[in-house]
């Protein structure tokens, strides 16, 4: 089947020789098949992660609209525009925005920002991008000059309306973009208020990656009758990553990094973390080790995280070290290698944070550490991506520990099956050596892969299938230790 092309969707001129100016030759799957449901007015459920296209397949008929729009339909004060002049009021916006974008994350309003220059260069539309971490007064008088298209993160744009300096009941077109993204940053409050301050007649436009049930519940809330469009590059973009996993214990996790940042085939590596605190602490050990590292997360203001990013496009930093805040909405080429260095709780996450390598039908590879906290999480990536993770065996820093209760069922990488898990801790009995308070397991526990206390050596844990299955239940707190806390408690009263 041949490919159709912009003019065959309905685009003008004007934003044709702007994709031209791009290399835009033909138009991905989802902008085939949105741009033209948007051009005729109709909302849009979009289901599409980022790299897709979605940002021109939305950005497209929305600069389309309000150019064609005559003047004093939308963003004056009684259809009359405001003239300029020394004496009018700067806090009141002379073209009130008649097209809103709010996205969760300020990479990708920036990036939103920067299509819509691009595509909008020959139309006569002002556009401005407003967000946190920055101060607020280049964005008031972004606005006080007037704008025709926000893109905006909804903490900011709410603190910006309840100053008065932006007005909303002008908007004709909204895009809410990563929408299930937005919901999981605790955005669902403001996005709420937003709305409530929108005109009710009004083209509106949901992308999300994912569609869990709070993003579809907002969904039939704010989209009348919409057109659906689903693209599912999930499981293409996954394929085209070489995964692999390092089983290994948390306290070794920084070491097998450094080691396999040895290899210079690592040019340019993401390493993902899942708390703020985590990222500066990482970021400043590999710089202390030698590694050109900058570090992105949503303590960081704005600039230095436009700053660390540019370092990194660059290549003055070889290591970016991010929370999820950089697993969707940036687009970076080139990036070599994508390391967990502590894989999500949630297995889209892995999906996301995979697809900063591989861009543009690039190759890529996907590391992850995986220690025995986060095997559960290990499962869930391998069921929604459909397809195993390559297991790295015998390297330096191989996992030591179990999880309680747990232990590896299915057949060994090498053929034997594992050894059935016996109850370490046994019947509870006065004089049963114990260890202390802080939940380590018994000294007896049999070591994953079979080893014992002879010294053999171990075999390394392999998943495949249902590959671990609870082995027994973590021992109650003795009866002996509650009576002895139950007399304290009698003696400290008297």
């Amino acid at each position: 089947m041949s490919q159709c092309s912009f003019t065959e969707l309905g685009v003008a001129e004007p934003l044709l020789r702007a994709l031209r100016a791009e290399n835009y030759a033909h138009p991905t799957p989802i902008q085939d098949q949105a741009i033209p449901q948007l051009l005729a007015g109709k909302d849009l459920l979009g289901i599409a992660q980022t790299g897709t296209g979605k940002t021109a397949a939305f950005a497209l008929p929305i600069l389309q609209h309000l150019s064609a729009g005559r003047p004093g339909e939308n963003g004056t004060y009684g259809g009359k525009r405001e003239s300029g002049g020394r004496n009018r009021r700067r806090s009141t916006p002379r073209v009130l925005p008649r097209a809103l974008i709010l996205a969760p994350t300020r990479e990708l309003a920036i990036q939103i920002g920067e299509s819509f220059r691009a595509y909008g260069r020959r139309l006569p539309l002002r556009h401005t991008v407003i967000l946190g971490g920055v101060g607020q007064n280049p964005q008031v008088r972004a606005l006080s000059n007037g704008v025709d298209i926000l893109v905006a993160t909804p903490g900011r744009l709410l603190d910006l309306k309840e100053q008065g300096h932006v007005r909303l009941n002008q908007i004709s077109h909204l895009v809410l973009d990563e929408a299930d993204l937005m919901l999981d940053m605790g955005f669902l409050r403001d996005v709420r208020k937003i709305m409530a301050s929108l005109p009710a007649k009004r083209q509106t436009m949901l992308f999300s990656a994912t569609m869990p049930s709070d993003v579809s519940r907002l969904a039939r809330e704010i989209l009348n009758d919409p057109v659906r469009v689903e693209v599912s590059p999930r499981v293409i973009t996954v394929e085209q990553v070489d995964q692999r996993v390092f089983f290994t214990d948390a306290s070794n996790k920084r070491s097998l990094l450094t080691h396999l940042l040895q290899d210079a085939d690592m040019s340019r590596v993401i390493v993902f973390v899942r708390t703020k605190r985590g990222a500066s602490r990482l970021a400043e050990q590999l710089g202390k080790a030698g590694f050109p590292t900058e570090a992105i997360h949503g303590n960081k203001t704005q600039n230095a995280r436009q700053s660390a990013l540019a370092n990194f496009r660059n290549g003055r930093a070889r290591l970016l070290v991010a929370t999820d805040v950089a697993a969707r909405g940036i687009d970076i080429s080139g990036v070599s290698h994508v390391i967990n260095y502590e894989l999500p709780n949630i297995p889209e996450s892995y999906v996301h944070r995979v697809g900063r390598t591989a861009r543009a039908g690039a190759e890529g590879i996907a590391l992850s550490f995986c220690d025995s906290s986060e095997r559960t999480f290990l499962r869930d990536i391998e069921r929604v991506t459909k397809r195993p993770i390559t297991i790295v065996e015998n390297h330096l820093h191989q996992c030591t520990t179990t999880p309680r209760g747990q232990m590896p069922s299915g057949p060994s990488p090498s053929g034997r099956s594992a050894p059935k898990r016996r109850d370490a801790s046994g019947p509870s009995r006065p004089g049963s050596r114990r260890s202390g308070s802080d939940g380590n397991v018994p000294k007896r526990q049999i070591s994953p892969g079979g080893s014992t206390s002879n010294g053999s050596k171990p075999e390394y844990p392999g998943f495949s299938g249902e590959r671990t299955a609870p082995g027994g239940a973590v021992p109650s707190v003795p009866r002996k230790r509650r009576k002895r806390r139950s007399r304290y408690r009698v003696s400290a009263a008297r």
